[in-house]
């Protein structure tokens, strides 16, 4: 295990580190790719890979609970009715719309509920936290994570040169942005081409689509207990890392946490999640992953063009 820890750490940090040099590469997708490619040239043990995994799943959880830190009940309030509406709408519309795209491509049903996590809610994060409730391989994660990194470094492009076309407002872009990039600092990157006011928007409007990752999750677990035919013992059907994040979200709204507590936490959680998809990315295969075939990114590429449809038409309605 601590050969594991040391891999996962060296991962992390050498990704976190070319991160700070170069702010506009994500620390998430550059672990796994570091951890991917240590494994699959032979420089880590068999018995250090299986540490490794199941140290991953553990620090998985941790990061998913240290990121309810970062939301507050009030940023849902600020929204106002109609805005909430619509972020519920995204998320619900792009999940059930990826889910059954998903199914008419062939794709293994685990597959396509990482990628229609990963691109209604949250990116990379969605996924780590489902990959704990889903019967998905290394290799499906993997895949999952670099379509919504695919799909949200492409918006940082694509987005802004349809800002005018479009005839949107900076605060509406902003909006579209966060209700449709997917990770937090894509969504960043995205909106702050258009002024402070589209940030602002784009960061409330994002950070309620995360809220909403604890139902999903939860939702999904339910989901799964019931299908199974296995005995099992009597346990809540929400996972406890779900419940730590809703404990997370509901300190942070009292206000009683220090705002040097939360860059702590923060920091925390970044170090967490970086080093759990390094340990995730060493557990991959490239041959398997090269055998999933090109229907995830026709998939990924569908459910990008559906969650930017789907959030601009409830931009118009609420502008």
């Amino acid at each position: 295990m601590l050969r594991a820890l040391v891999l996962l750490g060296l991962g992390a940090g050498a990704a976190l580190a070319v991160h700070r040099a170069f702010p506009s590469i994500p620390p998430f997708p550059l672990a796994l790719a570091l951890g991917l490619v240590a494994a699959n040239l032979g420089l880590v043990s068999g018995s250090t890979l299986a540490a490794g995994r199941v140290l991953a799943n553990q620090l998985l959880r941790i990061g998913i609970v240290l990121l309810g830190f970062e939301l507050a009940a009030g940023d849902v309030v600020e929204l106002g009715a109609a805005r909430l509406a619509v972020v519920v709408a995204v998320v619900v519309v792009t999940f059930a719309g990826t889910r059954w795209l998903g199914r008419m491509l062939g794709l293994s049903s685990s597959l396509s509920l990482l990628i229609a996590a990963g691109f209604s809610i949250c990116g990379a994060s969605a996924i780590a936290a489902l990959r704990n409730v889903v019967d998905a391989d290394e290799e499906e994660v993997t895949a999952a994570i670099g379509l919504v990194t695919l799909c949200g470094t492409l918006a940082i492009f694509v987005l802004p040169l349809l800002q005018i076309p479009l005839g949107l407002s900076d605060e509406a872009f902003g909006s579209w942005s966060g209700a449709s990039v997917h990770d937090v600092a894509q969504v960043v990157a995205t909106a702050s081409t258009a002024g402070p006011a589209a940030l602002a928007a784009a960061v409330v409007v994002k950070l309620t689509r995360v809220l909403l990752l604890a139902p999903l999750v939860a939702g999904v677990s339910f989901a799964a207990a019931r299908r199974s035919i296995r005995p099992r013992r009597l346990v809540s059907p929400v996972p406890l890392f779900v419940i730590g994040f809703l404990a997370a979200i509901a300190l942070r709204t009292t206000g009683i946490v220090p705002q040097a507590a939360l860059d702590v936490l923060g920091d925390a959680k970044t170090l967490a999640l970086t080093a759990a998809l390094a340990g995730i990315g060493a557990g991959t295969d490239l041959r398997k992953l090269g055998r999933l075939g090109s229907r995830p990114l026709v998939l990924g590429l569908l459910s990008w063009a559906l969650v930017a449809s789907v959030a601009y038409a409830g931009v118009l309605l609420t502008e």
